[in-house]
């Protein structure tokens, strides 16, 4: 049986819903630095087969309420474009641009998350539908050591104007839904179809 962690960046996106259900969420804290260092402990100390990262995102594409299922990820705050590098683009590392993910859950909408240590309030530089803060963070390090991933995000504003408002607005929707995709994506990655 597959041995399944959870991350999320905040307790305010999940409102305890996961622990009300008995499942226990690590809490990285905001920003890709933070997530890193959060997944790459729980790697070392509990040898997970799987990290879950679940949360919120702004989409231009997709509604608020909807839950996406990532198929990738880019770092849309990477610019070294000065040096001739794409922005998104890591020079000179073995993972330089996009991190394609495994998908598991045909129901869902797929889709590119660009993350980056900024609340996205415009379009993003980099192509992507949607916009968080940890998600390329948690998928290179498990690419790197070897652990498989999967993100879902609760979409929560349009990445606009208002964003700030809606996100606030629409947190109390978020753990019930995300808890019932993560169940769903339990269940295939425990059945050893991952």
């Amino acid at each position: 049986m597959s041995n399944i962690k959870v991350v999320a960046a905040l307790e305010i996106e999940l409102q305890k819903y996961f622990e009300e259900n008995l499942f226990h969420v690590y809490y990285s804290g905001l920003g890709k630095i933070n997530a890193a260092h959060c997944v790459t402990s729980i790697i070392l100390q509990a040898s997970p087969t799987h990290i879950v990262n679940v949360g919120t995102a702004g989409s231009s594409r997709y509604a608020a309420g909807t839950i996406i299922e990532c198929s990738g990820t880019v770092q849309r705050d990477m610019d070294v474009s000065p040096l001739g590098f794409q922005i998104g683009q890591t020079p000179f590392d073995e993972i330089d641009g996009l991190i394609e993910i495994p998908t598991y859950l045909e129901e869902l909408p797929h889709g590119i998350c660009g993350t980056g240590d900024s609340f996205e309030t415009a379009v993003s530089r980099v192509a992507c539908d949607l916009v968080d803060m940890e998600a390329y963070a948690i998928a290179k390090v498990c690419k790197k050591m070897g652990i498989g991933c999967s993100l879902l995000k609760y979409i929560t504003d349009g990445s606009d104007d208002t964003a700030n408002t809606d996100w606030n607005e629409n947190l109390v929707h978020a753990g019930p839904k995300l808890f019932n995709a993560f169940m769903k994506l339990n269940a295939v990655i425990s059945s050893g179809e991952e």
